[in-house]
């Protein structure tokens, strides 16, 4: 894992590089190598990966930041990062625990296994921080250590790409039923959740042009008062503050990561009048857009200073 050069405009990325002559698609480590390699201060930056990374937090307690939102990750957490996600480990460092980095691409389906059939590619409706119990913790613990040293036989790549995709997808299909259990205690997703899960898929699909719900029940196939009640039940809010979260997220991390102007960045966003996206954000984020951007000038004085 190895940081890329930033480019004006882009947002600050790590891709996937491993050290030296690792042949694999997947890599896993303990975080306290990770931790000697590159030093805490960068660990504790902000970045947003070009790969998937699971964490799993073994001893200790780890104050993590996903989005903005701070994230306590006890013994046993599991915190899968999303591409796009801005990340950091936060500046705990009497924390351990297990990476799990991989491409995405290394899930497709291929002769070996038919992932599309089982749903295991299908990462969207598992949470970015899952706490399992005593006893489930301790099974994911035994099978990412199994995969760490299967990882180091030294058998032919395409061998170890096979055997470590068989048990990547047995482990997220793990995570995937601790997931359903924890969420529904044994019983059957509600239509009412579904309803939601299939409006928060879209919305992330397509928040930067769809600003209004009426757009999405209509893609949906419900009623407006449907998918408020969805939306309610799920997240304790209206469609269309949901949909304003995930926008003023997204303009966040733009102000944060990049150098595009707050007009470029409205426009990026759907907004085709300035002002509006102005109002907007100082509505839903209780600051102005620029003051929001220099808060966050001695992280990004800090990174550029190493870059």
């Amino acid at each position: 894992m190895t940081e890329k050069g930033r480019r004006p405009l882009e947002i600050r990325r790590l891709d996937y590089r491993p050290d030296g002559d690792y042949p694999l698609d997947l890599e896993i480590f303990r975080v306290s190598d990770l931790r000697r390699r590159v030093g805490t201060k960068i660990l504790g930056s902000t970045h947003r990966y070009a790969f998937l990374t699971l964490v799993c937090v073994t001893q200790g307690v780890s104050t993590q930041v996903v989005d903005f939102e701070s994230v306590s990750c006890a013994r046993g957490s599991l915190l899968l990062v999303r591409q796009g996600m801005a990340h950091s480990f936060g500046a705990d460092e009497d924390w351990d625990g297990w990476l799990v980095l991989f491409r995405p691409e290394f899930l497709l389906p291929s002769s070996l296994i038919e992932v599309s059939q089982t749903g295991v590619a299908d990462l969207d409706g598992l949470p970015t921080h899952l706490v399992p119990s005593e006893t489930e913790a301790a099974a994911v613990t035994v099978a990412i250590a199994r995969m760490h040293d299967d990882a180091q036989m030294g058998a032919a790549a395409e061998d170890m790409h096979a055997l470590l995709r068989y048990q990547l997808c047995a482990l997220l299909m793990r995570i995937r039923i601790i997931h359903a259990q924890n969420e529904a205690h044994g019983a059957a997703r509600s239509r009412v959740s579904q309803r939601f899960k299939e409006f928060e898929l879209l919305v992330e699909k397509h928040f930067a042009a769809w600003h209004h719900a009426s757009r999405y029940a209509e893609r949906m196939g419900c009623s407006e008062k449907s998918l408020a009640r969805a939306t309610m039940d799920s997240m304790g809010m209206n469609p269309k503050a949901f949909i304003s979260a995930r926008i003023v997220l997204e303009a966040k991390r733009l102000l944060a990561h990049t150098e595009l102007s707050v007009s470029d960045i409205a426009e990026s966003l759907g907004f085709n009048d300035l002002s509006n996206f102005v109002k907007f954000f100082k509505r839903e984020a209780k600051c102005t857009s620029m003051e929001f951007r220099r808060r966050q000038m001695p992280f990004r004085s800090a990174v550029g200073a190493k870059g």
